[in-house]
């Protein structure tokens, strides 16, 4: 049934088509850190409008928790309007109660993961971030190296990492906000914590505090609750698809912008 092929085709194919798009992806325009649903969807709206961008993910696996809703159960909910990015992607959902929608989360999950893919984003899983490339008071790219290396034993974990350059850097790591944390450590930065839980406060105040937060960095999702010490929201996900659809937009502005600063060559 299945034509013949050896292991060292196989190999050969893995590690060729590998080595050829990351060699492509070592300058991109945006890199998203974090492969959450804001990550996601502002990696779809990015790419869709021809910049060049690149998802890092620590996991094997990408959507973070997007996948699963509440105390391991698979519904997802979203609050009106975001039953029209709902409709946008295709996503089945249903309204339960007024202004309330619910949607399938590895159906939700896979449709945002293959939008994103669809429009021509890349995504590098199994990375960790390991702190940002700064130059001249601005972010402009990320360090990483192999998740794996972080589980080794202490004394055999001196691997040192690769630098990726990029134009904009977007935090979209959840409530951990590993590359804001990256500049807070260095005191470039200052912040606390997320808050309790209040949804109806949380889900506004994300998408308004989307953003750059730092020249070359922004930040989007539960990243933004973290640096502005905003309340959490728990199992519900419109503030996240609107966060990044939100944090694409101010990208492309930014990026605009300096392209309209490149002097002309003639």
């Amino acid at each position: 049934m299945f034509k013949r092929i050896t292991e060292a085709q196989v190999s050969r194919a893995i590690v060729t088509e590998f080595n050829r798009w990351f060699l492509d992806y070592i300058i991109s325009d945006v890199i998203i850190i974090g492969g959450g649903p804001s990550g996601l969807i502002a990696a779809r709206d990015l790419a869709s409008a021809g910049h060049k961008t690149l998802i890092i993910e620590s996991n094997n696996y990408i959507g973070g928790g997007f996948w699963i809703g509440g105390y391991l159960m698979n519904p997802l909910t979203f609050r009106a309007p975001s039953q029209e990015i709902l409709k946008e992607l295709k996503i089945p959902h249903k309204e339960v109660e007024k202004d309330l929608f619910v949607a399938d989360g590895p159906n939700a999950c896979s449709k945002l993961i293959s939008a994103a893919c669809d429009a021509g984003a890349r995504i590098l899983n199994m990375t960790k971030f390991d702190d940002v490339v700064l130059r001249n008071n601005r972010v402009e790219g990320a360090v990483i190296n192999w998740t794996p290396v972080s589980a080794l034993p202490r004394a055999i974990t001196c691997v040192d990492p690769i630098s990726l350059e990029s134009s904009l850097v977007i935090d979209a790591t959840g409530h951990d906000a590993w590359v804001c944390k990256s500049l807070e450590k260095r005191k470039l930065m200052n912040f606390d914590t997320f808050g309790p839980m209040d949804i109806n406060t949380s889900e506004d105040a994300v998408v308004e505090k989307t953003g750059e937060v730092f020249p070359g960095l922004l930040v989007c999702g539960m990243a933004a609750a973290t640096v502005f010490g905003l309340p959490r929201m728990g199992p519900t996900f419109g503030g996240m698809l609107y966060s990044g659809k939100k944090v694409a937009l101010q990208a492309k502005k930014i990026l605009s912008e300096r392209l309209e600063k490149v002097p002309q060559l003639l």
